[in-house]
């Protein structure tokens, strides 16, 4: 269960010179597909995003222009940047309930970064932030795989109400194989997101 309700995510044979015009063609959209990347341009639209079961919150949303994906998450700058945002974000859900001494933060498993990991980066930082504990790899990704992943306990923390942070979301699935972990533990949790990289359905 969630701690807040946030109730209120046909041919014949080509000739020569046809065959041409196919590799330009093909040509044409790998080009196309590199200007596709995901990109954001970090104007922010905060948006509720629901899965079933629970919701999350994320800060921005991908865009047509802006910095790819990949290149924000290899400079360290965009850390206290997402930092900053999330915490705000935070702080203006959950408020004075911060202040009892039951929360703490972590970040979704790493998978292929495992040392230097952005997400990890920022979930610390946000904890610092906060005053609240980050505990780091709280959970194991049994695979890569990113759909229907399962996880696997390890770093839990001792308090009972946990903040997910994830620097990007597309599927839900992460979100989703953390929840059930942490519900498993019975723990409280709820989740904050950076960029909303795919997901519509919002309010």
């Amino acid at each position: 269960m969630s701690l807040i309700d946030l109730s209120i995510l046909n041919q014949s044979a080509p000739s020569p010179q046809a065959e041409k015009n196919l590799f330009a063609e093909k040509d044409k959209r790998k080009a196309w597909e590199k200007e596709k990347l995901a990109r954001c341009d970090f104007q922010k639209q905060v948006k509720i995003l629901h899965r079933p079961g629970f919701y999350f919150i994320s800060v921005w949303n991908k865009s047509v222009k802006g910095r790819t994906l990949t290149d924000i998450k290899g400079d360290d700058a965009m850390i206290p940047f997402f930092a900053t945002h999330v915490t705000e974000l935070i702080t203006d859900t959950i408020g004075d309930n911060l202040r009892n001494g039951t929360w703490a933060i972590v970040a979704t498993p790493k998978r292929r970064h495992l040392t230097h990991n952005f997400a990890s980066l920022i979930a610390e930082e946000i904890g610092k932030r906060l005053g609240i504990p980050f505990y780091d790899d709280c959970a194991h990704a049994r695979t890569r795989e990113r759909i229907n992943a399962v996880f696997t306990a390890n770093n839990i923390p001792a308090e009972q109400n946990i903040i997910v942070f994830d620097d990007f979301v597309t599927t839900g699935s992460t979100i989703i194989a953390m929840k059930n972990l942490l519900d498993s533990l019975g723990k409280t949790s709820v989740y904050f997101i950076g960029i909303n990289n795919h997901l519509s359905n919002g309010y």
